[in-house]
């Protein structure tokens, strides 16, 4: 699962980042609001929004973003407590109001009930040739048989099986596996298809050459 959280407090933003970097989440961080306008929705499965943020506003970030993805699982995070002021969070199209100061554990439960929601909401099963890909379990299965695989294997799949007739380019598939600023080996991504290739076999995954990848009709 790959999180983008938008922080401006230097602070919070490192540890919160720290802390779901532990639980096993990919994060990004920006501290800017006005960074948001270059991100790119559709590489991310949860935003942590702060509303007080330098550039753009919190609220005008929620509404941009909800445009563009509306199915995006969104929790604001903030030091605006009022009853007045959760009510206009919810209603901007949050799903979720976090006031600070709060427990990480409490931000890592909530993004855990927000993952559940929004998988029981997208729980339809993938099915491509004679492979299954449950996104609410995570299993992968080949002919009735369970596929093991790593988690950033499954993720190259689950990108794939979703848009099955679309080439995703190595930098698309890159930026849904790994975080910014994280060192990234040049053939990582070549390394999981060749490993999705030897599971699931050479006839399923198509490499377009100059293009990307795609699943084989």
């Amino acid at each position: 699962m790959k999180i983008l959280l938008i922080e401006d407090d230097l602070s919070l933003g490192e540890t919160i980042q720290k802390w779901l970097e532990l639980d096993g989440y990919i994060v990004d961080w920006l501290s800017n609001g006005a960074d948001a306008k270059n991100v790119t929705v559709d590489t991310y499965d949860c935003l942590l929004l702060d509303r007080g943020l330098p550039g753009l506003s919190g609220d005008m970030i929620l509404k941009l973003f909800r445009g563009q993805k509306k199915s995006l699982p969104i929790i604001m995070i903030t030091a605006r407590d009022s009853i007045a002021d959760r009510i206009e969070g919810l209603d901007l199209g949050a799903d979720d109001y976090l006031v600070k100061p709060f427990d990480l554990e409490e931000l890592s439960a909530r993004i855990r009930a927000i993952s559940r929601r929004t998988s029981q909401q997208t729980s339809a099963i993938f099915t491509h040739a004679d492979v299954t890909l449950d996104p609410a379990t995570k299993i992968v299965q080949k002919s009735e048989e369970s596929v093991s695989l790593t988690a950033k294997e499954y993720a190259v799949l689950h990108t794939l099986m979703q848009h099955p007739t679309r080439t995703f380019t190595r930098e698309e598939l890159e930026d849904k596996l790994y975080a910014w600023g994280n060192e990234v080996e040049s053939n990582a991504v070549e390394v999981h298809i060749h490993h999705l290739r030897k599971k699931l076999g050479n006839t399923f995954i198509r490499t377009r050459r100059g293009l990307g990848y795609t699943l084989i009709q």
